[in-house]
């Protein structure tokens, strides 16, 4: 078989698979669509980037007078080709890969439930406090500081600016 039989017959399979004539480039368009899929499927890159090479290829041969099968394919173009047909029939494609893992996390990822908050309790002695009760009340009182000191260095900065510009108006000498 000769690549461009070999490219047809995948073509031909991509086809019918999505109902158009437009084939490998609905596949090829469809990886381009999951930008995620090289994060769950080994290989994507790979696959897409020989899809687009082979999609080339053959726009050469068939539109450029002098390109070739023999001046343009090397000897495992046509067994890649083959292969993954072979890998779409058996669902081992990188866009059946990607379905699959995508439906496996859909169907794992587990329900959140509803988190009761505790229940203060109140107590007459100060160490029966847990420690996530003293959490909470020790980053309150950070950010009480916080908003104190803040609201300290804008009183210091505004007296100090009335220092600067008494002082300009009425120069001590």
């Amino acid at each position: 078989m000769s690549f461009i039989d070999s490219y047809k017959r995948l073509e031909k399979l991509c086809s019918e698979m999505y109902g158009d004539t437009h084939g490998l480039s609905t596949y090829i368009d469809e990886m381009i669509g999951k930008p995620d899929g090289s994060y769950y499927v080994s290989g994507w890159n790979e696959d897409l980037k020989q899809l687009k090479h082979y999609r080339w290829v053959r726009n050469q041969i068939v539109h450029e007078p002098d390109c070739t099968e023999e001046n343009m394919c090397e000897p495992g173009d046509m067994q890649w080709l083959d292969n993954f047909y072979s890998r779409i029939m058996s669902t081992n494609d990188p866009l059946a890969l990607y379905r699959k893992v995508k439906s496996l996390y859909r169907v794992q990822k587990p329900i959140p439930k509803l988190i009761k908050k505790p229940q203060q309790t109140y107590s007459s002695n100060p160490t029966s406090y847990t420690n996530q009760q003293y959490r909470k009340t020790s980053s309150k009182l950070t950010g009480y500081l916080t908003y104190l000191m803040g609201a300290l260095l804008v009183v210091v900065v505004f007296i100090a600016m009335g220092v600067f510009i008494a002082n300009i108006y009425h120069p001590i000498y």
